[in-house]
């Protein structure tokens, strides 16, 4: 079992930026974070393998930043530029995988992120 704890998530203005943090109990082949906002279906918004190949949704392509520090088991998202259509509840996620798939293995409990206009 691995355990998912993320922070980060918060209020900020558009343009604003923040950043999610996401600590797994142990070392896992692919990690990631999901969105959902309400009345939404939750989306991948970003992946990253354990050799560092990332994968971004088209929507966020250019402002969003995905790395991990594979000696703590973390990954960060970096969130530049935020828009209002990028509140949602933001996941990480976690998989044995080699690409994080649509059915992780894992969710961490959600942060909030919420961008006003």
């Amino acid at each position: 079992q691995v355990q998912l704890v993320e922070s980060g998530g918060g209020l900020v203005q558009a343009g604003g930026s923040l950043r999610l943090s996401c600590a797994a109990s142990r070392s896992i082949f692919s990690m990631g974070w999901y969105r959902q906002a309400p009345g939404k279906q939750r989306e991948l918004v970003a992946s990253i393998r354990t050799g560092g190949s990332t994968n971004y949704a088209d929507s966020v392509k250019g402002r969003f930043t995905i790395s991990k520090d594979n000696a703590k088991n973390t990954v960060y998202l970096q969130m530049n530029s935020l828009k209002p259509e990028d509140t949602a509840v933001y996941y990480c996620a976690a998989g044995w995988t080699v690409r994080l798939s649509s059915t992780p293995d894992y969710w961490g409990q959600g942060t909030q992120v919420t961008v006003s206009s």
